[in-house]
This record gives C-alpha cells, sequence and structure tokens, in this order.
C-alpha cells in the first residue's frame, strides 16, 4: 500500500569532504524532531564532530534554539542564510538535486521506512563510490585514488546495482 504522504528528509553535507549524512526521515517535522535529529548526528559523528566550525542553515521555523544548541554546545557556529536565498547553501542544495535527479526521481517511495532504506542506500553510494569534481575525483570516504592496474584487458569488469539497478557502481574483479 502506497501512502501518497510527503516525507522531509533533513540531510547534512560536510562541505570540506562533500560527506552526506541522512539524519532523518519523517511525514511531520517539528522542532523537536529536528533537535533528535541534530543529537543523533553529534553522536554518529562522535570525535569527528571536532573538525566542524561552522553549520550553515536556512530560516526553517522548526530550527529552533534547541537544535542550535546541539551544535554550539560542540563549539560549531551556527549560520542562517539570508530570507529566500537558496544559493547561500548551494552546496547543499545542490547535493538535494543531485538525490532527486539520480535516485528519488526514478523510484515510488511507499512510505518513510522506504524513503529511509533508499535515502541510506543513496547516501553509501554518494560517499563510498560517486566520484566529486571538487575532490579530484575521489568519494568523499577516500583518501586517495586506488591504484591502478596493468593489462586491465585482463580484468572483468563487476557491475553492483544499487536501488534495484538505479544506480549502478563498476569495479575491476580481482
Amino acid at each position: 500500500m502506497v501512502d501518497l504522504r510527503r516525507v522531509y528528509a533533513l540531510v547534512f553535507l560536510e562541505h570540506g569532504t562533500r560527506r552526506l549524512h541522512i539524519a532523518g526521515v519523517t511525514a511531520h517535522p517539528t522542532g523537536p524532531w529536528t533537535v533528535q535529529q541534530a543529537r543523533n548526528l553529534a553522536v554518529e559523528l562522535g570525535i569527528r564532530v571536532d573538525s566542524l566550525r561552522f553549520l550553515l542553515r536556512d530560516r526553517d521555523a522548526k530550527y529552533t534554539e534547541s537544535f542550535d544548541a546541539v551544535f554550539k554546545a560542540d563549539d560549531i557556529q551556527v549560520m542562517r542564510t539570508a530570507p529566500r536565498s537558496p544559493r547561500m547553501n548551494g552546496h547543499c542544495e545542490r547535493v538535494i538535486g543531485t538525490m532527486r535527479r539520480e535516485a528519488l526521481d526514478h523510484l515510488l517511495i511507499w512510505n518513510e521506512t522506504h524513503a529511509r532504506q533508499v535515502l541510506d542506500a543513496y547516501a553509501r553510494h554518494y560517499n563510498g563510490h560517486r566520484p566529486h569534481q571538487a575532490r579530484g575525483q575521489l568519494p568523499p570516504l577516500l583518501q586517495e585514488h586506488p591504484t591502478s592496474m596493468v593489462g586491465l584487458s585482463a580484468h572483468r569488469v563487476l557491475r553492483t546495482r544499487i536501488l534495484g539497478g538505479v544506480i549502478n557502481e563498476y569495479r575491476y574483479a580481482g
């Protein structure tokens, strides 16, 4: 059964590494929900949270003082974009558009649980395999390019289907 309800996802993007975090998915985002997602992200990041200096967010009323306080507790400066200025957070806007074009536009999302599964699978692909021009074609989780293989014609290429084949990942066997 399809719910036919709009669901919302709270995403965070680390600017320097382009690492994508899907914090949560819900049909009814509220202030307390966003605060809990912020807490969950801080726990997930663990010690890495110390490397973050800024959080750039829009002016939605769901981002309450409690939401900001979660990040301020870790000495992260919270900055709000100017009203009606989506280009001020262009990197995050771009990743949201990329998520839509590469995955969500090709799938029928059944419910919140399915949306979370799809977005988690996409985030794993985005962080672990998808090349990023700003990082010299490296995915966010890689620090250097894999060593090149000699005699590539002797090696087979393996395909991994992501999200039922909406996205394909390729690698050399062997």
